[in-house]
């Protein structure tokens, strides 16, 4: 059983904001290939051919997966986290157009037709973007041009309805962290990048934090430790 949220109550922070900015500056430095100070030892940053993601990772105690509702939320963060979300649009005529003048990558019926329910095709086609938008009057058709392939890679398209934005809609998708209590008492997910300015990261973090806190139903005595980490770097405390 899942308990969801998309709403954040005021709840206190307990993350010192000092100790926070002085560990996202660490990640950072570490991803320019800076040396940092992990303890007492000394390391040296390497920097990489790709945008790294700064992942929270949490542990949670005082609950048991199995007898406890577990909790999942969706948070859409003030600075985009995911600016490389690879995201297509199955759109009709104006949805298409639209997708086409903002420089995304886009499909219209003709182009499902092509794929003739070939799960080869659909998952080869699927395996390029992370996610879909497809608009209202079309997402129905879906299965039965490309077959039930999206849904089994758990790509299913996010809904575009006639009134939505596009460029708002796909802002909005790569700002959103989705949080989701599994079987362990493990859960980790992006809530930035290296490339963003420290404060933002900050901003995102404290936000992410405030609402993971709302979901359990004891809050902070739900919340063991608190990690942050580049994707290759080291991982550090913020709250323990």
């Amino acid at each position: 059983q899942l308990r969801t949220t998309t709403t954040t109550p005021v709840i206190m922070s307990k993350i010192d904001r000092e100790l926070l900015a002085a560990c996202v500056h660490k990640v950072v430095a570490f991803s320019k290939g800076e040396s940092i100070q992990v303890g007492d030892e000394t390391k040296k940053g390497k920097v990489r051919g790709f945008l790294e993601t700064i992942e929270l990772q949490t542990t949670i105690k005082n609950f048991d997966p199995s007898k406890d509702k577990r909790f999942s939320g969706n948070i859409e963060l003030p600075n985009e986290p995911r600016p490389n979300l690879r995201l297509c649009v199955i759109g009709n005529e104006a949805h298409y157009t639209t997708a086409k003048e903002l420089g995304l990558p886009a499909m219209n019926v003709e182009d499902l037709k092509k794929f003739n329910k070939n799960k080869k095709l659909v998952k080869r086609m699927a395996k390029k973007y992370h996610g879909f938008l497809a608009s209202w009057n079309l997402i129905k058709q879906i299965p039965r041009y490309l077959g039930p392939t999206l849904q089994r890679v758990k790509k299913f398209p996010a809904m575009l309805t006639k009134t939505d934005d596009l460029e708002a809609k796909v802002k909005s998708m790569k700002s959103t962290v989705a949080i989701k209590m599994k079987k362990v008492l493990c859960i980790s997910f992006g809530v930035a990048n290296v490339g963003m300015d420290e404060e933002d990261i900050i901003d995102n973090i404290l936000k992410t934090v405030n609402f993971l806190v709302s979901l359990p139903k004891k809050n902070w005595q739900n919340i063991k430790v608190v990690y942050i980490k580049s994707t290759m770097g080291p991982p550090f405390n913020i709250y323990f």
